[in-house]
């Protein structure tokens, strides 16, 4: 299975199989995909968009593309929630609600971005805090 045949699948706005999606992904992950490569695909999804089958592979195809955490036998995982934004000016969600959540019982990890232009991830925010650590080693996370 090589990129430039999925890309034209999804350029024809034909739907993805799971094991290609997971393919571009892997691609996507391992640095095997170009940027043009990568680019083309954003444009095709864009473009055509994607069947609610197609979201939900590309979903659980990045979810299973790094390492994951299994808190289990620490924490009832059904307690372990995340909330995540496309950011913006104020970032006032993701600041108040990570709080709020762990108040009322549930572990909140918050995976969260850098970067975002002129205003910043969650992260960058938290970066200006003098002594708060925005990159535990995984013991103490």
């Amino acid at each position: 299975m090589i990129p430039q045949e999925i890309i034209r699948k999804k350029r024809d706005n034909k739907a993805l199989s799971k094991q290609e999606i997971i393919h571009f992904v892997d691609g996507l992950t391992d640095g095997s995909f170009s940027d043009a490569q990568i680019a083309a695909m954003s444009m095709a999804i864009f473009s055509n968009g994607m069947t609610p089958e197609e979201t939900v592979y590309l979903t659980e195809a990045m979810t299973n593309s790094g390492d994951t955490l299994n808190w289990s036998e620490i924490i009832d995982s059904d307690l372990v929630c995340d909330k995540h934004s496309t950011g913006g000016v104020g970032d006032k969600t993701s600041i108040v609600l990570a709080p709020i959540l762990a108040a009322c019982g549930l572990y909140v990890p918050m995976i969260s971005g850098r970067g975002l232009g002129h205003t910043g991830g969650t992260l960058d925010k938290f970066d200006s805090i003098p002594g708060y650590n925005t990159k535990p080693d995984l013991e103490t996370f």
